[in-house]
């Protein structure tokens, strides 16, 4: 696992990841994967319970926005009835797109633990680098490759025969 920064404003910089909340954010892809969504799942997580847990759901639900960070973030917003997320850590199997790092960062999520990186999509270590950059209020510690290889394999299991096979 690789921190992608260093321990500034934004969490406790501990990154004492758990493997348990990553195995049912796979699991949640993987259910996101069977009813024929991208396979990539969350897992929101504070105090070491899970609030929410989640897969992708923008072609059951009609929505784009519905990657699995954002449900997982609407979810404990809810539990918690509040819009700030300080103490919570999430885990999801793919790096987080814009979309999603925007999102992390209005919850004042502590940290992000993701899978897979994703070199088109992906804000936290790929293309804008959401978190790096200077308009950027909030940015939360950041760990990658917690079930990059299984987060992988799913995606790529997924996609195979979808797309151009062999370009994956």
């Amino acid at each position: 696992m690789t921190k992608n920064r260093s321990d500034q404003a934004g969490g406790s910089g501990t990154g004492q990841a758990r493997t348990d909340f990553m195995l049912l954010a796979l699991a949640e892809a993987a259910k996101a994967g069977a009813r024929g969504e991208v396979p990539v799942g969350a897992v929101l997580v504070r105090n070491g319970i899970a609030l929410a847990a989640e897969g992708n759901r923008m072609r059951e639900l009609a929505d784009p926005t519905a990657h699995a960070e954002m449900v997982v973030i609407r979810a404990a917003a809810s539990v918690l009835g509040n819009d700030r997320l300080a103490e919570c850590d999430l885990y999801v199997t793919l790096e987080p797109c814009t979309m999603c790092a925007g999102a992390i960062s209005f919850a004042r999520l502590r940290r992000v633990y993701y899978g897979a990186p994703d070199p088109k999509g992906g804000a936290v270590e790929s293309g804008v680098r959401f978190f790096a950059q200077p308009t950027c209020h909030h940015r939360p510690d950041t760990y990658g490759g917690l079930g990059e290889r299984e987060s992988a394999e799913l995606l790529r299991e997924f996609f195979s025969g979808r797309r151009w096979p062999g370009k994956l």
